[in-house]
């Protein structure tokens, strides 16, 4: 064990578009909450952040803007990203500890920019971190669903986050082929509220569309038809209206961006070497992140791609566990000790 792992803080992050999860080494999951925040016009002074910010999204009166400070997986507000950063952390490491010695690891999309890449390291570094990396989010969620990524042997996983979906498969601990779209849960919600208003002339918010995906959304066809009242403003008469909507419509509202998802999975297996693809026959496709647990999804991927599909235990945990779990693999390479040693203690 070297000099920092007796007075370093480890800490994995999931940097989501939808919420924030937080590993810190020897504690577990400490954080997860969503990603906004609320602010004072002008001042911008922090008002709320994370549960009790969200809970004002849409509702804040003239002088508070609840925003949401990532989009589609990259941060759109650097300010306020920085500021939701050092109070997550501040919650649960002392600020005279979190200066000299934290240690971070932020999983990001492969697909962003080196500019969007820069933003997020130096986001958390004004937060306090002493040290700051990044690291693929399909690499990440790997470790964290304790995959042994580290083998001679192809292991093929398709993290769908609020953002993006990302689609790797990886060998000896590298990525051999990746690819990343902006495609995930918030695209799901979007076009469910297209789908509303386009067929029922019934302007719905995002919260209700998330509401109806969680609660009756489905990939594919189901014997059990689930059934939803909503409620919105009719875009003829702007007056208050309510509806019931059933899991077959929502199935179809969610289509378009399922199959983007299917498809960029499929072209994936297409560019994957015959000899890792074999493995994946065999091995099957691991889903993690929020957007996997829409109903019915990784029966569908397996139906259309004729590969096994499994969605793991903690779907949601994997990212910012495996990149905390990081650390320990390059300590435990420093120490020549077996990368997987620590994963398997």
């Amino acid at each position: 064990m070297g000099f920092l792992d007796h007075f370093s803080t480890d800490v994995g992050i999931d940097l989501g578009t939808c919420n924030t999860l937080i590993y810190v080494r020897g504690k577990g999951i400490v954080i997860d909450e969503p990603s906004v925040v609320a602010v004072e016009k002008g001042t911008k002074r922090v008002v709320a952040v994370g549960a009790e910010a969200k809970r004002m999204l849409w509702k804040t009166p003239g002088n508070i803007i609840a925003i949401r400070p990532l989009r589609d997986g990259v941060i759109a507000d650097i300010d306020s990203t920085e500021k939701m950063i050092k109070y997550f952390i501040s919650k649960v490491i002392p600020r005279h500890q979190l200066f000299r010695s934290t240690r971070m690891k932020i999983g990001i999309p492969s697909c962003i920019t080196q500019v969007e890449r820069r933003a997020v390291v130096e986001a958390a570094l004004k937060a306090g971190a002493k040290e700051v990396e990044v690291i693929e989010e399909s690499k990440a969620a790997a470790i964290g669903a304790k995959i042994p990524i580290g083998e001679p042997a192809g292991h093929m996983v398709c993290d769908i986050g609020g953002g993006t979906a990302e689609i790797s498969v990886i060998s000896l601990g590298g990525m051999v082929v990746t690819t990343s779209i902006r495609v995930g849960g918030d695209k799901f919600d979007e076009a469910i509220v297209r789908h509303i208003l386009s067929v029922h002339n019934l302007k719905i918010g995002q919260q209700t569309a998330e509401r109806l995906k969680i609660e009756i959304g489905n990939a594919i066809a189901d014997k059990d038809l689930g059934k939803m009242e909503i409620r919105g403003n009719d875009a003829i008469t702007g007056l208050p209206r309510r509806m019931e909507i059933d899991s077959v419509e929502v199935r179809e509202a969610l289509k378009d961006p399922v199959s983007e998802i299917v498809e960029e999975i499929k072209r994936t297996l297409g560019r994957t070497p015959p000899e890792l693809a074999a493995d994946i026959v065999e091995r099957g496709i691991v889903m993690t992140g929020g957007g996997s647990m829409l109903k019915g999804l990784p029966r569908l991927i397996s139906k259309e791609t004729g590969v096994p599909v499994f969605l793991v235990e903690k779907p949601l945990e994997c990212v910012a566990v495996g990149a905390g779990l990081a650390f320990e693999l390059d300590d435990n390479i420093t120490t020549g000790r077996s990368v997987y040693d620590s994963l398997n203690d």
